[in-house]
């Protein structure tokens, strides 16, 4: 195959290099191309645009393949933990026991916020969105060490630090919406473990973590990871590119993580599985008014995926363990698989290549795990951390980084004389 493409244009002949990627992706070169031709493209959505070079992840759409830094998720998923996994996403390799147990320690160590800070809280109203207070807490995380504000600064305390407090921030905005007192973390317990206590104890009885619970929450975390260029991946590149410091990078990632169309879908789904219930359980005659474009059909297709999302299959395995360990029986989830039975049959949804997503089946596991619908974007935010402080960082450590700055087509008026108000 060529190593160069061509572009005619206006009587010129202008050359453009193809870059090869390491599984074989090929992309056309145009970061010269303005300079060449005085054109830019257009593409909105950036669907077919390549924003960056990284080693993070991997994803073929077509095969439905994941894998972080070459790992398989199914492999990552059964067998490894958030922890690890984070360390592997953030550093480019599993770590030795030595270096886990040192990053364990720094997040076990960075796992409280600043007492200041836990009056915040307090000023935020109990009915307030679980994601507006994470995006501000975190955020405010750089108020509280300034040395971040330095693009030079050694950032390893800072990745920590905001891997490490995010679960604190998002347990104690679940505790005060519900009008409980909070629970500090425990140096004792790992990093889910540590989540679901300060989650689900209170003052006057004893909690332990469910280790089943923990394994689920683990496999839950490892599967939002990372998820290569998507929007708010891509928002925190883009913030970052600014020499911004890590803590707005991530809080600008949360915001873009709290769309509907991105990290609220699971929310979504649920609404849909509940409202199939409501109504009599006739998930047929939903089915059927999804091709009667009567009903909209939540959980299924993805911008990239044009096959089985392997994180859904994971989650469906996962939802039917945790459920039985727990001795539960959630209706959804029997809906849930009708419906996909029936699209993995149906030659409409076969054709448009409608397969379930990880959305489908994220939000029953949560609603075992006793994770309240409203706190559904928050738990995404908290498996995505360390593929933002990932890719943040695989940003900063690029010699050749620019400032982001997206070009456009200009449509509206053309120049025209400012006329005086009285004249209007």
């Amino acid at each position: 195959m060529s190593d160069t493409a061509k572009l005619i244009y206006d009587g010129n002949e202008y050359p453009l290099n193809v870059i090869t990627g390491t599984e074989g992706e090929r992309a056309i070169d145009i970061r010269t191309l303005r300079a060449d031709t005085g054109l830019v493209t257009l593409d909105s959505g950036y669907a077919n645009t390549g924003a960056a070079e990284s080693s993070i992840t991997f994803l073929n759409g077509e095969q439905g393949v994941l894998r972080y830094r070459g790992y398989p998720i199914d492999q990552l998923a059964e067998c490894s933990t958030f922890v690890e996994t984070s360390y592997l996403l953030i550093f480019g390799k599993l770590p030795n026991h030595s270096e886990l147990e040192e990053f364990r320690q720094m997040l076990t160590y960075h796992s409280m916020i600043h007492e200041g800070m836990r009056h915040f809280f307090e000023g935020f109203p109990a009915t307030g969105h679980p994601m507006s207070i994470l995006s501000s807490m975190v955020c405010s995380l750089s108020a509280y060490y300034p040395d971040c504000l330095d693009p030079d600064a050694g950032n390893l305390k800072h990745i920590a630090r905001v891997l490490s407090k995010v679960r604190t921030i998002a347990a104690f905005a679940y505790k005060h919406s519900i009008g409980q007192p909070v629970i500090y973390p425990r140096n004792d317990l790992d990093y889910c473990g540590n989540f679901l206590r300060m989650m689900y104890a209170v003052p006057a009885e004893p909690y332990e973590p469910d280790p089943e619970m923990v394994k689920a929450l683990n496999m839950l975390l490892i599967l939002h990871g990372d998820h290569e260029q998507n929007c708010s991946t891509s928002t925190v590149r883009l913030v970052g590119s600014s020499n911004a410091n890590l803590y707005a990078a991530i809080s600008a990632g949360i915001l873009a993580l709290w769309g509907p169309l991105h990290g609220g879908a699971n929310q979504a789904v649920i609404e849909m599985l509940e409202g199939i219930r409501d109504s009599g359980g006739d998930y047929k005659g939903f089915m059927q008014g999804v091709k009667d474009k009567r009903e909209r059909l939540m959980g299924f297709g993805h911008r990239v995926y044009k096959n089985y999302d392997p994180r859904a299959k994971l989650l469906q395995g996962m939802a039917d363990r945790l459920l039985a360990h727990l001795g539960l029986h959630d209706p959804l989830l029997d809906i849930a698989k009708h419906l996909e039975q029936i699209a993995l049959a149906d030659d409409y949804f076969i054709e448009r290549r409608l397969y379930p997503n990880v959305d489908f089946y994220s939000g029953i596991v949560y609603r075992a795990l006793g994770i309240p619908t409203n706190m559904f974007t928050v738990m995404f935010a908290l498996g995505r951390m360390p593929g933002w402080i990932a890719q943040w960082r695989e940003m900063h450590l690029d010699p050749g980084r620019r400032i982001g700055r997206p070009r456009q087509i200009y449509v509206g008026e053309t120049e025209r004389e400012y006329v005086p108000i009285d004249k209007r």
